[in-house]
């Protein structure tokens, strides 16, 4: 019997996702949303977690989520840690669990080289849900993995399963840019859907898969195609837009260094129409989950496919991310120290911004945290703000890499910007959030030292007007002459 006799073309309207993150919740907030007609839940083994999400203080920050949840918490989505149960009631199971990079060489050596991706979560929920299933089921791939992991997938899907169980493996990479999760899923510039083309029951269930998104996505931006193709498109997106960032964090390198302005060149080469402007702004590198993976994963894979010299091309992406956020790092360094001796050491140093970008509170490979862990080896205190990041997120980050930074002598973590910038000699903008553009400059001005040097890591700021006040300012893409950056 095939999965299409089995189920007769049912219409779906039981789906669970078992993995409550940044993908799991945010996704099916929407779907239970804009598909009224469907039960939606949503599983975890993290009991923590799973009680956030049916609290008032949601374990996911993003812009109109939390409004999203509450309102549909009380309709079709649910939240709970009973995976078991949701799977032998769904007739759509989504999986969106973790599958970070595997741990680099300790020697570095991995760097080169790529690094593979942590497939274990992800077969592991394929093994429960084959074992679990007493019905056939369409299964939906929405981690980011390495091209060809759908194939062992389900590999594992048909090992285990029950007698006359058949499982379809869809695959539907997320786009999410953390920030604006929401509106990425309401008004995505595409929807991908990856199938076994030769298989009749594959291509209807890619199909039911469609059915779900034509609720709310029109059809020309929704593309099926094969699971191979639909793993690449998502690495190959994320690996462009990681190097998109490097390609003007290189530029704003040759900017400091002429007296260039990073800033002019980007709005003139993103009035290109063939380039477009998004994605031009310098700054400390990229940061978050998916782009240092994305790209890791796609290295990895050029070097097994026995593509060194592409594998190199895209190494250099990271290689140009990492160069990004220690040269900013070492400008605070040098310029504090050169003014004043030769070292930083007990100099107090205010830093606004934790996150890895505006819009999230999510600290994973932020630059933020290399540029504070680099400031305290040195000698630094750090005082530091973020509107979302909470506290013990930043003190779990600074402690990374032997550096001990739990002293609270040499580690502030402040409630407010003004309280952070109280007594620093230097401002350091290590977060684009909005609020930071509209400080009162001329009461942060008092607040501070004689010295007042803002670092705008960011290029975030009215450099002239911050001038005007009698701020030293140092910036990403833009030489520093004298006290003030080349205006």
């Amino acid at each position: 019997m095939t999965l299409i006799d089995s189920q007769d073309r049912a219409q779906i309207t039981n789906v669970c996702c078992i993995g409550a993150g940044y993908v799991g919740g945010p996704t099916c907030a929407v779907i239970s949303a804009k598909c009224p007609e469907i039960s939606v839940t949503v599983v975890d083994n993290d009991t923590q977690k799973i009680t956030a999400w049916n609290s008032d203080e949601l374990p996911v920050y993003e812009p109109g989520l939390e409004e999203l949840v509450k309102r549909q918490r009380h309709k079709n989505l649910t939240f709970s840690t009973d995976i078991r149960s949701a799977i032998h009631s769904a007739q759509m199971i989504i999986i969106a669990v973790g599958t970070p990079p595997m741990p680099a060489a300790a020697d570095g050596t991995d760097e080169s080289r790529g690094l593979p991706t942590d497939l274990r979560a992800i077969e592991q929920c394929a093994q429960m849900i084959a074992q679990t299933a007493l019905e056939s089921k369409i299964v939906v791939g929405k981690s980011t993995v390495p091209c060809g992991t759908s194939s062992k997938i389900q590999q594992i899907l048909d090992k285990y399963a029950r007698p006359g169980v058949r499982f379809n493996l869809l695959t539907n990479p997320e786009f999410l840019s953390e920030g604006t999760a929401i509106q990425d899923l309401l008004l995505p510039d595409r929807v991908i859907i990856g199938c076994s083309p030769l298989d009749v029951d594959s291509q209807w269930a890619q199909n039911q898969l469609k059915q779900i998104y034509l609720h709310w996505v029109p059809e020309h931006k929704i593309l099926t195609m094969d699971r191979w193709s639909s793993e690449l498109t998502k690495l190959t997106s994320n690996a462009m837009l990681a190097q998109r960032i490097s390609s003007i964090n290189s530029v704003s390198a040759i900017c400091e260094a002429t007296g260039a302005d990073i800033t002019k060149v980007a709005a003139g080469c993103g009035m290109d129409t063939r380039l477009g402007p998004r994605f031009l702004r310098a700054s400390l590198g990229f940061g978050g989950s998916c782009f240092h993976k994305d790209v890791a994963s796609l290295v990895w894979l050029c070097r097994e496919l026995g593509l060194p010299e592409v594998a190199e091309y895209w190494h250099q992406v990271l290689v140009i991310n990492d160069l990004q956020t220690k040269r900013f790092g070492y400008r605070i360094i040098d310029t504090l120290a050169g003014d004043r001796g030769s070292s930083i050491q007990g100099r107090r140093v205010a830093c606004l911004g934790f996150a890895y970008k505006e819009g999230t509170g999510d600290t994973r490979n932020t630059p933020a945290a290399d540029v504070c862990r680099l400031l305290v080896k040195h000698g630094a205190h750090i005082s530091i703000y973020d509107p979302k990041v909470p506290r013990y997120h930043i003190l779990e980050k600074l402690n990374m890499d032997d550096t001990d930074c739990s002293d609270s002598d040499t580690v502030l973590i402040c409630d407010d910007p003004y309280s952070a910038i109280a007594g620093s000699e230097a401002v350091v903008v290590l977060t684009a959030w909005s609020e930071f553009r509209h400080l009162d400059w001329k009461r942060v001005r008092k607040l501070m030292s004689s010295q007042a040097y803002i670092f705008d890591g960011q290029v975030l700021l009215d450099h002239s007007d911050l001038c005007r006040l009698g701020f030293r300012v140092v910036s990403v893409g833009k030489k520093q002459n004298g006290l003030h950056v080349t205006m």
